[in-house]
């Protein structure tokens, strides 16, 4: 089952992944569901947290491949985390 959430949410652009994310979270909040379904909209909602996480990673890479061009116009990269931020 996890497999099957994983698949449709791979397609997911980071906007639609984060806007499905914060569906669950406010359904969440609201304490009203049974418990299956909390634990299955959690699930999901892990699912998604890591997408999210996996995107901006790749985001970082782009931006760290044009953050600083040196003098004689190479490309210089500059972290974009510091390691303790990490």
């Amino acid at each position: 089952m996890t497999e099957d959430l994983s698949k449709g949410i791979e397609q997911l652009s980071f906007e639609q992944a984060l806007e499905k994310l914060e569906g669950i979270v406010a359904a969440l909040d609201r304490g009203q569901l049974p418990l299956e379904e909390s634990v299955h909209l959690f699930e999901q909602g892990n699912l998604l947290r890591i997408h999210c996480e996996k995107k901006l990673a790749e985001a970082k890479l782009r931006i760290d491949k044009v953050i600083q061009a040196t003098q004689d116009g190479q490309i210089e990269l500059e972290p974009f985390f510091k390691k303790e931020e990490v």
